[in-house]
């Protein structure tokens, strides 16, 4: 049997992600040769859901259950700003740049967790919390490059960086490559009007 891992997501605007990437790129400076991953600008997105594990046969269940959902809402506005880190940023795991979304799109968000939990996928165990990663400090931080890290998080302030107009949500395959993550669509569902 064929298994892909999945994510459901949706997409940020060319404009968002440029000004995103503009900021990994003076926290890489910052930082310098700390063990961080950055995201890759065309990847960053607004997880809904991940998935993991998700057989080809689940595949036409998944896109008509996000279909059905996707038809109950109409398109929404997401607002981004900010910087921060799980689980702090004095012991920063992941670098995030923070969304502030409409109570449509949480409804959203909980509708899709609730639906593919009937079909068998883990339901989430934390509230949602809207982000977008920018980056994931490596397991094997040393204490140090930590604290050096958390110190340029503490000091590089990120303000308003603008809207994104949604109107999809979709379904991603996630492949794991020596040189980062590729996402590819497999099904998109457009809101309903």
């Amino acid at each position: 049997m064929s298994v892909i891992r999945a994510f459901i997501a949706v997409d940020l605007s060319t404009e968002i992600q440029d000004r995103l990437s503009q900021i990994a790129s003076q926290l890489k400076e910052r930082m310098g040769d700390v063990p961080v991953r950055w995201v890759a600008p065309k990847n960053v997105h607004l997880t809904l859901k991940f998935l993991g594990d998700v057989s080809m046969n689940n595949i036409m269940m998944l896109t008509e259950l996000l279909r059905a959902e996707a038809a109950l809402h109409k398109p929404m506005t997401i607002s981004v700003g900010g910087m921060g880190a799980f689980p702090k940023v004095r012991n920063p795991r992941v670098i995030w740049v923070g969304v502030e979304v409409p109570q449509e799109l949480v409804a959203l968000q909980r509708a899709i967790d609730i639906q593919t939990g009937k079909v068998g996928y883990a339901r989430d165990k934390r509230p949602f919390s809207p982000h977008l990663t920018l980056g994931r400090v490596s397991r094997n931080a040393s204490p140090h490059e930590v604290r050096r890290i958390a110190d340029v998080l503490k000091n590089h302030k990120v303000g308003y960086l603008g809207v994104a107009r949604v109107r999809e949500v979709h379904l991603y395959r996630s492949d794991l490559k020596p040189t980062g993550a590729v996402y590819s669509k497999v099904f998109t569902a457009t809101f309903g009007e």
